[in-house]
């Protein structure tokens, strides 16, 4: 009897397992492979910077251990290789937080007035989720308390303000205002005194028992992450330590169909060929949609004040978020900077450095900021800093005496591979021999910048 009972269990589970995919149809199961891979898409990417920053120590571009501020006292150049249109700016600094077991204070320097600094709190689902610096905090520095979510303690004090995650681990990217070359030893100075430590030793008290080891796994690659159903694997991984919003729980639903979710496994082999036909074509499917709000970016109907933010900014509007991740992940909310972007010339015809442009600010009409602005060249596609001979990957306001200015008090920059000739070389951002892209970036963006009473110039095509 025993055997029996046992065999037509087996039986009733297998029945049951062959009439829910029998139920799920190829278009229902396209459909929630796009959804599901847009969602996912972001997350993925994140991740894959996180182990190549925190976690792979053979990694070119390893930074350090989580929980421990690592410190770049310099600023990017075409040798970083891991994230897609990282700024020349500013010197980061980077914590990888794992909040499982207790909240982190983070603790911030004095910093001198006119010197512009943030901490960006970056959660798993790529969530500007808060921001600590020159705009919300002032530069008199202090200690915040950074807690995930499940955690319910009272604020000590000496905690200028308590900030809460909705995913158990989070990214900080600290930026810190360089001005010139010479300034370096400043901007040291200044990351040396960003701290780091648990609530237990801030508060001179025993530690709570640790949280379990986490079994990390292989990220994949960006070309596996642009197409590979694994990226459903990697979400499903992911989703453990993301507490499943309110707002999602509908959408979490419909993937657990397809076995994506928290504690589910995607068995890829299970699936019929259609469905897994259906699931190739629903990624196809991410990726058009992805490409019709990139031709809006391009044509400034889009931008980065659109697709980086909160969760309530986003509003669950997973295909910004997933187009603010492939186009440069980790970007700031409108009200830190905006990122005004070329692709197209005047015409409407893509940036190639087979052609020269210039780009003219007329008189009174440089960008609208309270911290700085800079116009940053990348290569395309992967939009990554361009190596040239100048060793220059940027043109910024902190330059403004370098410039030569127009007889009208205008400025004229240029953008080419080839010089424009000595006199107007510190004008000049050099471009590569092929496709390209130039990132304007306005930190502490003015009113008028952000409304959209100031017109960024075009820029037009001089050959």
């Amino acid at each position: 009897m025993k055997t029996k009972f046992i065999l037509s269990t087996f039986i009733g589970i297998l029945f049951l397992g062959c009439s829910q995919q029998t139920k799920l149809t190829p278009d229902e199961a396209r459909q929630i492979a796009k959804e599901a891979y847009t969602y996912a898409n972001p997350m993925v990417d994140h991740y894959r910077g996180l182990y190549n920053y925190f976690i792979d120590t053979n990694s070119s571009d390893y930074k350090g251990p989580w929980n421990k501020v690592i410190n770049m006292a310099r600023v990017y150049t075409h040798e970083d290789r891991t994230i897609q249109t990282a700024n020349s700016d500013t010197p980061y600094s980077f914590v990888a937080l794992d909040l499982r077991s207790e909240p982190i204070v983070l603790t911030i320097p004095e910093i001198e007035e006119g010197r512009y600094f943030s901490v960006q709190l970056i959660d798993m689902y790529t969530h500007n989720f808060a921001f600590i610096g020159t705009r919300t905090v002032g530069n008199n520095g202090g200690h915040f308390l950074i807690a995930g979510p499940g955690w319910e303690g009272e604020i000590p004090k000496g905690i200028e303000k308590l900030i809460q995650s909705e995913t158990e681990w989070v990214l900080a990217v600290y930026r810190t205002q360089l001005f010139n070359p010479e300034d370096l030893d400043n901007v040291k100075q200044i990351q040396s005194e960003y701290k780091l430590q648990p609530l237990s030793s801030f508060l001179d008290l025993p530690a709570p028992e640790a949280a379990p080891d986490i079994q990390f796994i292989e990220p994949l690659t960006q070309d596996e992450i642009k197409a590979s159903p694994k990226v459903f694997e990697q979400l499903n991984y992911l989703l453990q330590f993301c507490p499943t919003n309110p707002s999602e729980k509908e959408l979490m639903k419909r993937f657990a169909k397809l076995g994506i979710g928290a504690g589910k496994e995607f068995k890829w082999d299970s699936f019929s060929p259609e469905i897994q036909n259906a699931i190739k074509q629903g990624i196809a499917d991410s990726w058009e949609d992805f490409a019709t709000i990139k031709s809006k970016a391009e044509a400034g109907e889009i931008g980065s004040a659109e697709v980086f933010g909160n969760r309530e900014h986003l509003n669950n509007n997973y295909s910004y978020r997933m187009a603010g991740a492939v186009l440069g992940i980790w970007g700031v909310s409108a009200e830190e900077a905006i990122y005004p972007s070329y692709y197209v010339d005047s015409e409407n015809k893509p940036l190639n450095g087979a052609n020269n442009y210039t780009l003219r600010f007329e008189p009174g009409q440089l960008p609208p900021v309270n911290a700085f602005w800079s116009l940053t060249m990348y290569e395309l596609p992967a939009s990554l800093l361009v190596e040239n001979p100048l060793n220059r990957y940027l043109l910024n306001s902190p330059m403004m005496d370098d410039f030569v200015f127009d007889e009208d008090g205008g400025l004229t920059l240029y953008f080419q591979n080839e010089s424009p000739g000595k006199e107007k070389e510190s004008n000049w951002l050099p471009a590569p021999k092929g496709p390209f892209s130039v990132v304007m970036r306005l930190y502490l963006p003015k009113p008028e910048t952000l409304s959209g009473d100031w017109v960024r110039p075009q820029m037009v095509r001089s050959n």
